[in-house]
């Protein structure tokens, strides 16, 4: 339960054009912006850093395994929600690899680089000091652009976790477009 009231969208005071490009890029003012927009300019690098994270050479694959493994790390709903089935689906991961993210070392769901990637994941979920041997194994599979972009989106990740659970963001009725 929000731990703060969420806007009405008729009490928003924000440039028109920010409430337009959520709504057109998430279908609706989902309930993050609608406490973010308490403070618009953050709604609005928060929107705009949210997209860029799709918009990179990493695979959206990998992008979705590295957000739904940190969800499963932390029992995060809302992501969980939000990106299975329908975000995930549209990258190619399927129902039962999302399942098998809760424990994808058991599982022989995942390729190397897949691992690779997930193992660096958990590790910067455990403590923001990878260890080398893990930052090596990367290394062997992703570019150095990769690499930082992965970085990257699992850092977002993990405030977008810590933020959501602060404000106590209500997991959305109804999944949304993105």
């Amino acid at each position: 339960m929000a731990r703060i009231p969420y806007l009405a969208e008729d009490a928003i005071v924000a440039d028109p054009a920010l409430i337009t490009a959520i709504k057109g890029a998430r279908g609706r003012l989902l309930n993050i912006y609608r406490l973010l927009l308490y403070t618009p300019k953050l709604a609005s690098t928060w929107f705009a850093h949210i997209n860029a994270t799709r918009e990179t050479k990493l695979s959206g694959r990998m992008r979705e395994l590295a957000i739904i493994r940190i969800a499963h790390n932390v029992s995060y709903e809302y992501a969980l929600r939000q990106h299975i089935p329908v975000l995930a689906a549209r990258e190619g991961v399927t129902e039962a690899e999302c399942v098998a993210l809760k424990d994808w070392q058991a599982s022989n769901l995942f390729d190397t680089r897949e691992r690779a990637g997930l193992s660096y994941v958990d590790a910067m979920q455990q403590n923001p000091a990878v260890p080398d041997a893990v930052f090596e194994e990367m290394k062997r599979h992703f570019d150095t652009r990769e690499l930082v972009e992965l970085t990257i989106i699992a850092g977002t990740y993990i405030m977008h976790h810590r933020v959501f659970s602060a404000l106590g963001v209500d997991p959305e009725q109804t999944p949304s477009r993105t």
